[in-house]
């Protein structure tokens, strides 16, 4: 399992996951970088996402969709707020209407992902802020936890299999 840690920081309002690699930063870089790889691992293993949108450049925006097991769609949006590639990614991540927008019914989260070498392997630590713990324990109470480390399983073998 590439995920080795989870920390809920009720007081910081943050959930932490701590994921290692088996590959460089630049090569764990690319399955955020590229939508069709990303497309492979985002969602979970029964709710795969579809990106519709993916400017991966400060200020761009993703829309996309995750697609449940009776064909149920959750849809989502980023805005990039940072990118130092390979090794620092900052965005915006919220819930989207059928139409791809933003909805105004819960704020967004942010999320941080750091990429550091580890001699042969890579390690990622993403850490997601909420703005209230109301907004956490919600989070918390749709699967976020068990939902990302799940995603993140999958990582691993996209990383063997996607070409480089």
């Amino acid at each position: 399992m590439t995920v080795i840690s989870t920390h809920k920081d009720s007081e910081a309002l943050t959930l932490t996951f701590v994921a290692e690699f088996d590959a460089d930063p630049e090569r764990v870089w690319q399955v955020w970088e590229d939508p069709r790889q990303l497309e492979r691992w985002w969602g979970p293993p029964t709710w795969p996402a579809t990106f519709e949108q993916h400017d991966f450049v400060v200020g761009g925006r993703s829309r996309y969709f995750m697609t449940g097991p009776e064909g149920e769609k959750a849809r989502g949006w980023w805005t990039i707020t940072a990118i130092e590639a390979p090794h620092r990614l900052e965005f915006d991540d919220g819930f989207a209407g059928d139409d791809g927008e933003p909805v105004t019914t819960m704020e967004p989260t942010r999320a941080v992902v750091t990429i550091e070498g580890l001699g042969t392997g890579s390690r990622m630590t993403t850490v997601t802020t909420f703005t209230s713990a109301e907004q956490l324990e919600k989070m918390l109470a749709m699967g976020m936890e068990e939902g990302m480390r799940l995603a993140m399983g999958q990582i691993d073998t996209l990383l063997v299999d996607a070409p480089h």
